[in-house]
């Protein structure tokens, strides 16, 4: 079994995306926008009636991707998995990496090729690009505020269905950590385990039994009250969260462990709270918003005359 620290600090990285699955998303929105893709009663007519409509449009056209606003990027990489998809008679050179802070008016990417195709896909583009970029955005603003120290901060399983590692990625790149990626690679024991078990004690047993039946995983404790520490960390928990503990009562908890588990904040951070949350000795802070609170950036396709 690797260190438990190696299994809890994470950072998706594109090369760990399926490929073959975000094609298949790619797809999906795709058929949305040209053949009403969710609706039980299909157009007649599918496709871009739009473009469809004009006079011969040229055979070529180069336009570029510009941040309207500050932002950190996110999903630049799916721009050519995109262009593929929708016939692949365009070209995207990128201009950035993902994880890149940017300026008003700086180019992300140059698409260049037929501009039928480019019509077609540049919503889907943008709205993925924008929505990543903005999550990105978002946890760059968060993992500033909280600051260099030892404490890391992380997301969680507070995602959209069907993006949920599109959208770790993008906290990733934004200079966050990823938490669990699902229900499948770490045993957390929550509250609502606790109300099922029905007490402490029962918490602490469930604690020694999922050591023995997921060795190879780490095993995380929410708690909610100080006498609840003792028992978990006696039965070998190796994090243990500290669930809308006020900072005073972390800095408590954090002695009151003294490095026999790892220790995670977690209930209530926001943007402005954060900073409340570095200098205590925590390991974690972790927190939804970074996704659920996130706005998608201004970006724009701007046609080159």
């Amino acid at each position: 079994m690797p260190p438990v620290a190696d299994t809890l600090l994470k950072r998706l990285a594109w090369d760990d995306l399926d490929i073959a699955h975000l094609r298949r998303f790619v797809e999906t929105a795709r058929d949305e926008d040209l053949a009403g893709l969710g609706l039980r009663k299909k157009p007649r007519a599918t496709g871009d009636r739009s473009t469809a409509s004009l006079a011969t449009a040229p055979r070529q056209g180069t336009a570029d991707l510009v941040a309207r606003e500050s932002l950190t990027t996110c999903g630049l990489p799916l721009i050519p998995l995109i262009l593929s998809v929708y016939g692949g008679n365009a070209t995207a050179q990128l201009r950035v990496k993902d994880g890149r802070a940017l300026k008003k008016g700086d180019v992300l990417a140059t698409l260049n090729g037929d501009p039928r195709t480019l019509l077609a896909a540049e919503r889907v583009i943008l709205n993925f690009v924008q929505r990543l970029s903005g999550i990105a955005t978002q946890t760059r603003r968060y993992a500033d505020a909280l600051g260099e120290g030892r404490t890391r901060l992380l997301d969680t399983r507070k995602t959209t269905p069907g993006w949920r590692m599109l959208e770790k990625y993008a906290v990733a790149c934004g200079g966050g950590w990823n938490h669990r990626l699902g229900l499948f690679d770490r045993v957390m024991l929550k509250d609502n385990h606790l109300a099922l078990l029905g007490s402490t004690h029962d918490l602490a047993t469930a604690v020694t039994r999922a050591k023995k039946t997921s060795p190879d995983l780490p095993v995380e404790v929410e708690v909610d009250r100080m006498d609840q520490i003792p028992p978990v960390l006696a039965a070998g928990a190796d994090v243990i969260l500290l669930d809308n503990f006020t900072p005073a009562q972390i800095k408590r908890a954090v002695a009151l462990i003294g490095g026999r588990a790892f220790t995670e904040a977690s209930g209530g951070i926001t943007l402005k709270t954060l900073p409340r949350f570095a200098g205590l000795g925590l390991d974690f802070v972790s927190t939804g918003a970074l996704v659920h609170q996130s706005v998608w950036v201004d970006i724009g396709l701007d046609w080159r005359a």
